[in-house]
C-alpha cells in the first residue's frame, strides 16, 4: 500500500465534510448565487498565482530532474491553462484583469497561501509535496464526485468538467507517485511531518469553499 492511499483515508471525514458543503452542492443543483461564485472564482484567481509560487520552490528544491520539470510545468500550467478558465468567466461577469488582481485576498486565502509558501520555502521537500498535494487531489476527486452528478447550470459544468477531466487527472496521479516515491526512504518523524501538511490543507480546502459561500472579507 502506497502511502497516499494511507493519507486518502486519514483525511476520508475531511473529505466527507466537503462534499456535504453547500458550496459544492449548489453547484450541481444549480442554486449557487453567481455572486458566491464569482467571489470564489476571483479569489480561486488569485490563490492559483501563490499557488504556482510553490510550485516553483518545490521544483527548486526536488531531488529528481523530472520532479524539477513537472512541478515547473505544473506552475506555468496553474497561471496559464486554469488562469484561462478563469478568465473566461470574468468575462461573463463584466471583470478586467486589473479588477481582479487589484482585489485583496480573503482572509483563509491569505492563510492558506502563506502556509503553503512557508512551507515551500523553509521546509524538506517532502513536507512540500505533502502541503501541495490536496489541492491537486481534492480537486479532482471533487470534479469526479461532481460530473457524476451534473449540473443544470453551464458555467458551474464547465468549472467542474476541468477538474474531472483526464488531463487533470494526469497531473494528480503524477503527483501522487511522486508522493509515494518521495516517501518510501523516510523514517517515521519525516511522515508524520508530511501527514500533518497533509490534514492542515485538507482543512484548508473545506475553508476555501466555506470563504467562497459566505464570501469572506476582512472585518476591519
Amino acid at each position: 500500500m502506497g502511502f497516499t492511499v494511507e493519507l486518502w483515508k486519514s483525511i476520508e471525514a475531511i473529505y466527507a465534510a466537503i462534499l456535504r458543503h453547500p458550496f459544492l452542492r449548489g453547484l450541481t443543483d444549480g442554486s449557487l448565487p453567481r455572486a458566491g461564485f464569482q467571489f470564489y472564482a476571483v479569489q480561486d484567481a488569485l490563490y492559483l498565482r501563490e499557488f504556482a509560487r510553490a510550485l516553483s520552490i518545490a521544483a527548486a528544491r526536488a531531488p529528481r530532474d523530472d520532479w524539477i520539470i513537472m512541478f515547473n510545468e505544473h506552475a506555468a500550467g496553474a497561471l496559464r491553462v486554469e488562469r484561462a478558465l478563469h478568465e473566461s468567466f470574468f468575462r461573463e461577469f463584466g471583470l478586467g484583469p486589473h479588477e481582479v488582481a487589484a482585489t485583496p485576498l480573503a482572509p483563509t486565502n491569505l492563510a492558506y497561501t502563506s502556509y503553503l509558501l512557508a512551507v515551500a520555502y523553509a521546509a524538506p521537500f517532502h513536507e512540500a509535496i505533502a502541503a501541495l498535494l490536496p489541492c491537486y487531489w481534492i480537486y479532482w476527486e471533487v470534479g469526479k464526485e461532481l460530473e457524476r452528478a451534473g449540473s443544470p447550470d453551464s458555467l458551474y459544468a464547465r468549472w467542474i468538467g476541468t477538474y474531472a477531466s483526464k488531463e487533470f487527472g494526469g497531473l494528480v496521479r503524477a503527483v501522487l507517485d511522486a508522493t509515494d516515491h518521495t516517501a518510501a526512504g523516510l523514517q517515521p518523524a519525516e511522515l508524520d511531518a508530511m501527514r500533518r501538511h497533509f490534514h492542515t490543507t485538507s482543512r484548508y480546502e473545506w475553508m476555501f469553499w466555506e470563504m467562497g459561500y459566505r464570501r469572506e472579507s476582512w472585518p476591519l
